[in-house]
């Protein structure tokens, strides 16, 4: 028969002291435990794209590109389109995406939007790290992500859109020289909407259904427009009559498309929160 040794324990301070040095230990252990979770993150969130690496060259990303990682489904933005597709991780360590579709607007950084769309499908290892994401191709290029907060979406309503870009033929120009910035409004908390077309002042009513929106009949001045604000004032006029607009907010820039596909890129202030 087994004998149990009975070991006497201290008493007094001496006793107080192993309870305290014992409690210290186990704590420093839980506290490591969490201190190594925080540093490998859950890659399913949201990412702020900072760069490409890929044919020996690195792309530095627009403020707008990222990526939503849901558990089945990834939305993001290439820099200017909107994207969505099928994801399905091996635990942390890849995952495999299967492109379900994206805008096809001819945007201002192209090489960007390209490279991101070729690289960012099938199977991609992970590497993680303190608030990053590195997500890497069969070749070795890379898409470089970090964990601090993308531009905030700034609201619809309160705040003064200026117009930056028409959208015409699913490409996009910049207005021309002599109109920048000429183009602004304002959507109200009731959606009625003020600003001015380029030239001459406005004023409207919007219904919003969805992510839609249908501006009533414009009231204006009347002074007569020409040169680049009056062309710019004609393109939205035209625009605003045309029926429901899809509506897209991200970052600080919104689009207005209308199901010609024609449109406007409007941006909000920097402070817009």
């Amino acid at each position: 028969m087994r004998t149990l040794r009975h070991v006497p324990l201290p008493a007094g301070p001496a006793l107080v002291l192993v309870l305290v040095l014992a409690l210290a230990a186990a704590g420093c252990g839980r506290a490591e435990e969490q201190g190594a979770g925080a540093v490998l993150p859950d890659p399913v969130g949201r990412w702020a794209v900072e760069s490409l690496t890929t044919g020996g060259r690195t792309l530095h990303a627009p403020a707008t590109a990222r990526l939503d990682f849901g558990e089945k489904e990834v939305r993001g933005n290439y820099g200017c389109n909107g994207f969505s597709a099928a994801v399905s991780f091996a635990g942390t360590s890849a995952v495999t995406v299967t492109p379900a579709g994206s805008t096809a607007m001819a945007c201002a950084d192209m090489e960007f939007e390209t490279a991101f769309a070729k690289l960012f499908t099938g199977r991609l290892t992970i590497d993680r790290g303190p608030d990053r994401l590195t997500l890497k191709t069969a070749d070795g290029s890379t898409i470089a992500m970090t964990s601090e907060p993308v531009v905030p979406d700034a609201p619809l309503t309160a705040v003064e859109w200026t117009v930056q870009s028409l959208i015409s033929g699913g490409s996009v120009s910049s207005l021309p020289a002599g109109a920048a910035g000429t183009a602004r409004f304002t959507i109200a908390a009731d959606l009625s909407v003020s600003g001015t077309l380029g030239c001459n002042r406005f004023g409207a009513q919007v219904t919003r259904d969805g992510d839609r929106l249908t501006f009533g009949p414009l009231t204006t001045t009347r002074m007569a427009c020409d040169g680049p604000a009056g062309e710019v004032e004609a393109k939205l006029t035209e625009l605003f009559a045309s029926g429901p607009l899809l509506s897209r907010i991200e970052g600080r820039l919104l689009t207005l498309t209308a199901a010609d596909g024609n449109g406007l890129i409007a941006e909000a202030p920097s402070d817009a929160e």
